[in-house]
């Protein structure tokens, strides 16, 4: 009889073992999935954030598309120099004092950034879209090799404004259509946005 209640006693001290070792790997598993749900929510508010960055770079493509149009009809020799001041280079050339935006290193410098533009618009002040809290500045570069008027031997020439081309410029036949058989230089605005949490996005967008 002392027998079966010894034997009884260890067993009971066994199961108990048991039941810790168990509730040891539950809380383990919980402690797993909380930090991978965790992680998994951080992963998705940075793409989040990353996304919101890139929208916000469109405003800056857009004034730096509008400061091209303005100068292109004011004084179309101003597009042959540089004007730091706009974040403008005439060249996309290193040798000629354009920065080399094809490199990751000098792309994310903050002294690259130094003469550049900022995005104006509604909702922005001072470069800064309001909605966003998002900082927003662009450098223009025209593809071509030297500070002289745009020709062939020189620049990456857009098409002419003929027909129905990237330009969605009706034909002529349509009658009103304006056309123009100059050809363009194409221009690369690069664009940095700053947004929450030190988020950086950069995007590239060729016009002519």
């Amino acid at each position: 009889m002392k027998d079966q209640v010894v034997k009884l006693r260890k067993q009971r001290g066994v199961v108990l073992f048991i039941a810790l070792i168990a509730l040891v790997v539950m809380s383990l598993a919980a402690v797993a999935l909380i930090r991978s749900v965790d992680t998994n929510t951080m992963i998705a508010g940075n793409l989040a954030l990353k996304h919101s960055a890139l929208v916000s770079s469109d405003r800056g493509v857009e004034t730096a598309i509008n400061w091209l149009e303005a100068q292109a009809v004011a004084n179309p020799e101003s597009l042959y120099v540089d004007n730091l001041a706009q974040g403008y280079y005439a060249t996309f050339l290193p040798v000629e004092g354009s920065p080399d935006l094809d490199s990751a290193a000098v792309l994310k410098t903050d002294a690259t950034w130094a003469a550049a533009g900022y995005a104006t618009g509604d909702g922005i002040v001072g470069g800064t879209e309001s909605s966003s809290g998002s900082s927003i500045r662009f450098i223009i570069q025209r593809m071509c090799r030297d500070n002289v008027a745009p020709a062939n031997n020189i620049c990456l020439l857009g098409d002419p404004e003929i027909g129905n081309g990237s330009k969605k410029v009706v034909p002529g036949d349509l009658g009103g259509a304006e056309i123009n058989t100059q050809q363009s230089p194409i221009y690369r605005i690069t664009t940095r946005v700053i947004g929450v949490k030190n988020t950086v996005s950069y995007a590239q967008t060729y016009v002519y």
